[in-house]
């Protein structure tokens, strides 16, 4: 079983039940699912760029990525309807605590200049984004095998209903997240 997955019920969901003093535990606040999602716009020019972004998204998460492709076209972005636009992962159960747990413990302090993720990243629901540069922080990508550096968008869906209540529950977990 992964750690962190063990952490959140030994420690994190009775550390909450207290805090936010919950009367049933079904009350307490979950991570439901990571979304990972990288925005692959020199797709159109170079049919192989989607497959190297694939490839990379999913030795990160340890699951098969999905090719996302553009619902409109849109004359301006030389971009036609059912054009490949990016590769997203969604993560739920073991694979979802193990990449978290990678990432807060192995690739976010990989991060050169690292003070932590931002705090204000919540969207009022309870669920938290931000972006990192480079896939290179992950310890499954060879930087020799690299084509060219991505960013990509990182998503935590809790079931909390407060940002208060999610800003807790990441930060039991270990999320380094920056006080503002």
């Amino acid at each position: 079983m992964a750690r962190l997955k063990q952490k959140y019920t030994d420690e994190v969901a009775p550390a909450l039940m207290k805090k936010f003093a919950y009367k049933n535990v079904m009350q307490i606040p979950k991570v439901e699912k990571v979304v990972i999602n990288v925005g692959c716009g020199d797709a159109r020019d170079n049919a192989k760029a989607v497959d190297a972004v694939v490839k990379d998204i999913s030795a990160i998460a340890g699951q098969k990525a999905v090719v996302t492709r553009a619902r409109k076209s849109v004359a301006n972005f030389k971009l036609r309807e059912g054009m490949p636009v990016g590769v997203k992962v969604t993560l739920r159960q073991d694979r979802m605590w193990e990449f978290l747990d990678k990432l807060f413990n192995v690739a976010l302090p990989r991060v050169r200049d690292f003070h932590g993720i931002p705090a204000n990243s919540f969207d009022g629901r309870g669920n938290y984004s931000f972006g990192v540069k480079e896939q290179l922080i992950f310890p499954e990508i060879d930087y020799d095998k690299i084509e060219k550096i991505r960013g990509m968008d990182i998503i935590i869906c809790t079931t909390a209903h407060t940002d208060e209540e999610a800003r807790e529950l990441l930060t039991l977990l270990g999320a380094p997240l920056v006080q503002a």
